[in-house]
């Protein structure tokens, strides 16, 4: 099919705003396949590496929109292009119309606007959030950085500024907070509590927070500090800061830390850090090797009894509510009942063919897939987590990777990409579980259930025609509280054939026991 680039001068817009778009212009006729993108030279190479770079988008400047489109004709790729701007000005106008008048379109406009404002979340391109980020600190507001691509010495010195004036610089790539029970970003409907969460992971602190909001608790703060905060290289600015706020605000009781395993520095630093909180913690380093790993015991080291080590997210969110509650944290495999959960296996055998043994994880969530990644490893071994779809064994793959949201919408916005990898790894003979997370919340899908059923149903019948069977198995991560309804999602994919437990790690370790069955038979 042909393909055009419609470039747009000076016209940004900040990516989940694109991945909207996106899903409008390829529901064109005539439309194969379309994407809209900043033109920065990452993008621009990522389109390239997608088929979707013409000429002009070649040209195009990082504060240029490229508009690229495969269409069967001009018309076609016109008629996107104009759904890409319906997209874009329709809610332009009903906030303006909501303000009584445009929209600001500087930082010093916004505040003259809304002189009361306290926070600014910056969402331009990489190489100009930093000065963005910057102006906001020194106008004395707290600053969520959704951008990505930030230089890390840009990311450190931003940090330190907002150190040294109190404030709080949350990122870069922070994709999740909730401040004072108000969320940002995708976040989800949580009541306020006890419990405060430090996180180096957005859907990490999604999972969490929800099944502390299920177990009948609240979050007082959750504070995204960016993915690469606990490195060395940054040192763990914002997320000592946000420990010690934490620690010091009065409607938090229980802590807890969430992030992939710091660089071996920061661990030395942040023991004696969460030993002094004076108020108990819970850590949770994603994809550490097991609750004794190096970091994980030197904070228990130095906290004594005020430092509990979890070994899921899970596990961290159970072990937060039950400290806040006077009460021993004690981690299990699973919640339900050991012998529903061994019917549950052998259902899932009975209708499994011979030589179905592997677990295919489809994930949107990028810390959910890396947390099942690991589950996987430790139950069954030689788990391949994959941004290409490689590998002939079990294997995750996160579907939200910059390499597959080119021309696509991120999976927790549109379900297209993951309906076709749900069709295509049934379609394979030897595998025996499909492993599926479900994200619920602001700027997520209405009905990500909904959406995902006729490929679920799609790939099962298509296996009972083979002669093979499928288990599906999934967690779902949300609270009735948000639009899409935890419970009425529950219900949805029950109703297509879906064993949904309790949490990922639940669900990873069930995809596992099944895996397993099938090989020992």
């Amino acid at each position: 099919m042909p393909l055009w680039n419609f470039v747009w001068k000076s016209a940004y817009h900040d990516s989940v705003t694109l991945m909207r778009l996106t899903r409008d212009m390829t529901a064109v006729p005539g439309v194969e396949r379309a994407a809209a993108m900043m033109g920065t030279p990452q993008n621009r190479e990522l389109l390239a590496g997608a088929g979707l770079l013409a000429e002009a988008g070649a040209r195009a400047a990082p504060v240029d929109l490229v508009v690229a489109v495969l269409a069967a004709d001009e018309a076609a790729a016109r008629a996107a292009e104009d759904a890409a701007r319906r997209a874009l000005d329709s809610p332009a106008a009903d906030q303006g119309a909501a303000r009584g008048g445009p929209a600001p379109r500087t930082l010093a406009a916004a505040l003259r606007a809304r002189p009361d404002a306290t926070l600014a979340l910056v969402s331009v391109p990489g190489p100009y959030a930093a000065a963005q980020a910057r102006r906001a600190l020194s106008a004395g507001l707290h600053v969520m950085l959704f951008s990505d691509n930030v230089p890390v010495d840009a990311e450190v010195a931003l940090k330190r500024q907002a150190a040294e004036r109190g404030l709080f610089l949350m990122g870069p790539d922070c994709g999740t907070a909730i401040l004072a029970g108000v969320p940002l970003g995708f976040a989800n409907a949580i009541p306020r509590g006890r419990i405060g969460i430090a996180a180096a992971s957005g859907t990490g602190l999604q999972e969490v927070a929800c099944l502390v909001a299920r177990a009948g608790e609240g979050v007082s703060h959750a504070i995204g500090v960016g993915g690469r905060d606990l490195t060395d290289a940054v040192g763990g600015i914002m997320t000592e800061r946000a420990l010690a706020a934490l620690a010091a605000d009065a409607t938090t009781e229980v802590l807890c830390l969430v992030s992939k395993p710091p660089g071996p520095t920061v661990a030395g630093r942040l023991a004696p850090l969460v030993a002094g909180l004076g108020k108990p913690c819970i850590v949770h380093f994603v994809g550490g090797a097991t609750v004794g790993d190096a970091p994980t015991a030197a904070l228990r080291a130095a906290g004594a009894g005020s430092v509990h080590a979890a070994a899921t997210l899970e596990d961290c969110a159970r072990a937060a509510v039950a400290v806040a509650r006077g009460q021993r944290p004690a981690a299990v495999d699973f919640t339900i009942p050991a012998s529903e959960a061994a019917q549950l296996v052998d259902a899932a055998v009975r209708g499994l063919a011979r030589g179905q043994r592997l677990v295919r994880g489809v994930y949107s969530g990028g810390t959910l897939a890396w947390e099942a990644v690991h589950v996987l490893k430790r139950a069954l071994g030689g788990v391949v987590e994959s941004v290409t779809g490689g590998g002939e064994g079990h294997r995750v793959v996160d579907l939200g990777e910059d390499v597959f949201t080119v021309g696509r919408p991120h999976p927790m916005i549109d379900g297209s990409l993951r309906r076709e990898w749900i069709v295509r790894e049934a379609a394979d003979p030897t595998v025996a579980v499909l492993l599926l997370d479900v994200v619920l919340g602001y700027g997520a899908h209405p009905d990500p259930a909904g959406e995902l059923a006729p490929a679920l149903d799609a790939a099962r019948s298509a296996a009972r025609a083979a002669g093979r069977g499928l288990a599906v198995v999934a967690s779902v991560i949300g609270t009735d509280g948000d639009r899409q309804g935890f419970t009425a999602q529950v219900a949805r994919l029950r109703q297509a054939g879906v064993t949904v437990m309790p949490s990922n790690a639940q669900a990873a370790r069930l995809a596992a026991l099944i895996a397993a069955r099938t090989v020992a038979a």
